[in-house]
């Protein structure tokens, strides 16, 4: 939505005012997170069960990715993955060492594959993975001074930088002071 409201006011007004937002990425390319649910991305809004939340308890990891969608099995040596079958094992790329990632896909490839196993494997490693994130957030939450700090202080450069920008746009679209 963003996008598409600055490029229709730089657009209506023959301005480059507003740059269009891109997404950020530390890498070369934006890594997508699959839900588990068998959709293409996790979403809050979607379905909670499809998402694995920083700082979700690591029991509720555990039961999350075990009610994760998965299918029979292969039935042939090689066979391509089917989308909720492609989303673990991208999960497991992101959170998994290479060797685990290897060792569940070679089981797949050949069709010894127990998902169980995997699933379990996919959880124990997002619990380490997310570890530091839900310490910092539970730590950050019972530090009510700090962030009544941090909500002051973001509401007044929210507040700064929201006057100049209103400034300038109503300049360019013609609005006079009073």
């Amino acid at each position: 939505m963003t996008r598409t409201f600055a490029s229709r006011f730089n657009r209506l007004f023959n301005v480059e005012y507003f740059p269009e937002p891109q997404a950020y990425t530390f890498g070369e390319t934006l890594v997508k997170i699959p839900g588990l649910d068998g959709s293409m991305k996790m979403s809050k809004s979607e379905n909670e069960n499809s998402a694995i939340f920083l700082a979700d308890p690591p029991e509720v990891i555990r039961k999350k990715v075990m009610r994760a969608v998965t299918d029979s099995g292969p039935t042939g040596p090689n066979q391509p993955k089917p989308q909720a079958i492609e989303n673990l094992f991208n999960l497991m790329k992101v959170l998994s060492a290479k060797e685990t990632h290897d060792h569940f896909n070679a089981l797949y490839n050949t069709c010894q594959i127990r998902y169980g196993d995997m699933k379990k494997q996919l959880a124990e490693d997002a619990i380490l993975f997310l570890k530091p994130f839900g310490e910092k957030i539970r730590e950050l939450h019972a530090n009510n001074e700090y962030l009544r700090k941090v909500v002051e202080m973001g509401a007044e450069k929210a507040r700064t930088s929201a006057r100049k920008t209103i400034r300038e746009v109503r300049e360019i679209i013609g609005f006079k002071s009073f």
